[in-house]
């Protein structure tokens, strides 16, 4: 049997969910190594949901878990019943709802707060010394659960969510797009994708880069 991969989802589009590119990206990695795909999501009500044909805020209202369940082609599970012990590592993929969803670093950035069964999650993997690893803007949820560790991650070079992450407690260090950085200590693998772009065949070369690496520390 392959090694168990739990991939948190935080809805479904880059402006207002997981960002479609690099959760598919994350696994088609995992299915090419042999891993199993645990795909799950918080059941909550979106911070708001973003037209992405117009890239303006629309009147409607979207459920993180159902919203994921489009990318998970509905096998998914609720975050609140997956545990640590039911993985031998975790991936969360970037996208704003990564951001907003996940924790409220996009709008409060540095004072953003973790989603509650987020923060459980984190924790439970990271006491349980299995790897972790965090694409595009999800670092800053990372850093700011696991702020105590003091972090070493990296969202390429966008210097004000660098700032913003050293401010939390974490240690930024710049990373090209095609480029992982490993946290070795406490087992966290990160990569910039879509914060450095700029297309599909960018992102993908530090994906399956940072998909090999937490396998291999799995």
């Amino acid at each position: 049997m392959g090694k168990k991969v739990g991939v948190l989802l935080a809805g479904c589009g880059v402006y207002d969910g997981s960002e479609i590119h690099e959760a598919v990206l994350t696994m088609l990695y995992l299915d090419q190594a042999g891993a199993q795909i645990i795909c799950m999501a918080p059941n909550m009500e979106q911070y708001h949901v973003i037209d992405h044909l117009a890239g303006s805020e629309a009147s409607e209202k979207r459920n993180v878990l159902v919203e994921s369940a489009r990318i998970a082609r509905g096998d998914i599970k609720d975050l609140k019943d997956v545990q640590a012990s039911d993985m031998d590592a975790l991936i969360i993929p970037g996208g704003f709802g990564a951001a907003k969803n996940l924790s409220d670093f996009a709008i409060n950035g540095p004072q953003a707060q973790v989603h509650p069964e987020v923060q459980r999650i984190i924790t439970e993997v990271i006491n349980a010394n299995k790897p972790i690893g965090a694409l595009c803007i999800a670092p800053a949820t990372l850093t700011k659960a696991l702020a105590d560790k003091q972090p070493e991650v990296t969202i390429g070079n966008d210097q004000g969510t660098a700032d913003a992450i050293e401010q939390m407690g974490g240690k930024h260090i710049s990373c090209a797009v095609d480029q992982i950085h490993t946290d070795k200590g406490k087992k966290i693998v990160t990569t910039p994708a879509y914060m450095l772009g700029p297309n599909i065949k960018d992102i993908a070369k530090g994906i399956e880069k940072l998909v090999a690496e937490v396998l291999a520390m799995a």
